[in-house]
């Protein structure tokens, strides 16, 4: 029986109203009870009324997450796991993803009602994060219905992330069910090859939620020369060289990642192209080329998480601005900048700001040709706007 009630402030039910998944500290009047961490509790308004149920988290400032609306017919138990987890599983299963594909999200934390849980299938492999206090508590559950539920040789954790040490969890990685993986593991998207690390690669490996851009932006690739920044392990590289692109200069901080897209270049048939990997630091690098005046056709920016919270978008703003500027002053006239911010914190208006802050500092004219968003595996959970966090804009640049 639940016997903790986490009371609101007065005038603080509202976004919970709306079904948004997350409560911070300061929303909360009281709790009645005492909860341990990651226990089952009860939400109800200053009027003493039902009006959700969640997991607690003692030392995170996500205080709840919320994970039912309804109170007599959802109790969370295995069985609410082992549901929700199968209708996220059934969900990718509709999206009749391109046969020619085997590495996917299966699971997006709060946007399939599963809080701070991240699962991604790469072949016949899993990854899973645990990145909330209510998905460590249920582990056991998720590993053992992830293990029923799909055809997988191994289940690798991947739980060290900046998120998990917020709500006081220590870093975990290594092999959690089934076999353990090899180091390199070679998946198919959309028909080209890559290997991926899910061990000791960003984020669980690869950027899954990148697989549709890189398809979409190849049109505006072909016989030019392409400045690929933060190229990682060579995704948007071995799409140019399909676009038939020119020379392709790709720039990342990190050797292992450059060496990593060389092998999938290779691996793809492309071992005899011109292309180019740097490791160094992308603003100094581009920095360099502007005072060389070197020009591209094509400038291509995704780079890592510049905001991790509210606190730091102004500070993420600059960056952003900065790079985009950067990478106008290197373009052609007529070139295309295609650029992206995974920062969940910023807007797709404020990232649209940005890039006209950083137009009128180029004294260019840009026009938005596209935008971007994160793929279809990646669903937007539209009571919860920060599941959109991904978004990215194929520019023409004069």
């Amino acid at each position: 029986m639940i016997t903790t009630q986490v009371i609101l402030k007065k005038g603080r039910e509202k976004s919970v109203l709306n079904r948004h998944p997350w409560i911070f500290s300061g929303s909360i009047e009281r709790i009645e009870g005492n909860p341990e961490n990651g226990d089952v509790v009860d939400i109800w308004n200053h009027k003493a009324r039902f009006v959700a149920r969640g997991i607690i988290s003692l030392k995170s400032q996500i205080r709840v997450r919320i994970l039912t609306w309804r109170l007599y017919e959802e109790l969370i138990d295995d069985k609410f796991w082992h549901d929700r987890i199968r209708r996220a599983i059934e969900g990718r299963e509709a999206l009749e993803i391109d046969p020619a594909t085997d590495a996917f999200r299966l699971i997006h934390a709060e946007a399939d009602g599963l809080p701070g849980l991240i699962v991604d299938r790469y072949g016949t492999w899993l990854v899973a994060q645990f990145l909330s206090v209510a998905a460590e508590r249920f582990k056991p559950v998720i590993i053992n219905t992830l293990a029923e539920l799909t055809a997988s040789q191994g289940i690798y954790e991947r739980s060290d992330t900046h998120s998990r040490e917020l709500e006081g969890l220590v870093p975990v990685t290594g092999p959690i069910w089934g076999e353990v993986p090899p180091d390199l593991i070679e998946i198919e998207e959309n028909g080209f090859r890559f290997l991926v690390d899910i061990k000791a690669g960003q984020k669980t490996g690869y950027y899954l939620d990148q697989r549709e851009n890189r398809k979409r932006i190849m049109p505006y690739l072909k016989g030019n020369e392409v400045l690929n920044c933060f190229s990682f392990t060579g995704g948007f590289c071995v799409y140019a060289a399909v676009a038939n692109a020119g020379r392709v200069m790709n720039i990342d901080s990190s050797e292992m990642c450059a060496r990593l897209a060389e092998q999938n270049m290779l691996l793809n048939g492309f071992g005899h192209r011109e292309d180019i990997y740097i490791t160094a630091d992308v603003f100094e690098i581009m920095r360099a080329y502007r005072d060389q005046n070197w020009k591209f056709d094509a400038v291509i920016l995704d780079p890592p998480k510049f905001a991790h919270n509210a606190r730091q978008v102004k500070q993420a703003s600059r960056g952003y601005k900065d790079v985009n500027l950067l990478g106008m002053k290197l373009l052609k006239p007529g070139g295309a900048l295609i650029t992206f911010s995974c920062s969940g914190s910023v807007s797709e208006e404020l990232f649209q700001k940005i890039i006209f802050g950083a137009a009128v500092d180029a004294k260019r004219d840009v026009q938005i040709i596209e935008r971007l968003s994160q793929g279809t595996d990646h669903p937007v959970l539209v009571t919860f706007p920060e599941s959109a966090y991904l978004k990215g804009f194929i520019c023409r640049v004069w």
